[in-house]
């Protein structure tokens, strides 16, 4: 299920691609699954086709997922990319905050408390 948050910071195509990469992650999309064409998708989301498209074009550039001329997108067999996509930036963040001088348990400190706000709002919702 994609979910985009139009008041936010983040670009809506790359919201897309994230959304469609957590759901790879967490096993809801598997290889050779066929994703929305980007018209039905944009319609749905109420966005600009092109915006859509513009997310599945750098999710095929990424290996994530492939095209197939006059049947759509579906999964790629190399989808475990999407989990690296995901983690980029946190390892980008994390080699900073090493560099800055944060300590390694902090930042372990630091997933384990996010870690079980994820798991509390989970149970709460």
């Amino acid at each position: 299920m994609i979910r985009i948050d139009v008041t936010g910071r983040m670009p809506i195509y790359e919201q897309i691609c994230s959304s469609i990469c957590a759901d790879i992650s967490k096993g809801l999309l598997k290889e050779n699954d066929k994703l929305p064409g980007a018209r039905t998708l944009a319609k749905e989301l109420g966005l600009n086709p092109n915006t859509v498209a513009k997310a599945y074009a750098r999710l095929e550039h990424d290996g994530i997922i492939y095209s197939v001329a006059g049947r759509g997108c579906f999964v790629s067999s190399k989808a475990h990319r999407a989990e690296s996509a995901l983690t980029k930036d946190f390892e980008n963040s994390v080699r900073e905050a090493l560099t800055a001088g944060v300590s390694e348990q902090r930042l372990i400190e630091i997933v384990r408390e996010l870690a079980d706000e994820m798991s509390d709002n989970k149970g709460g919702a």
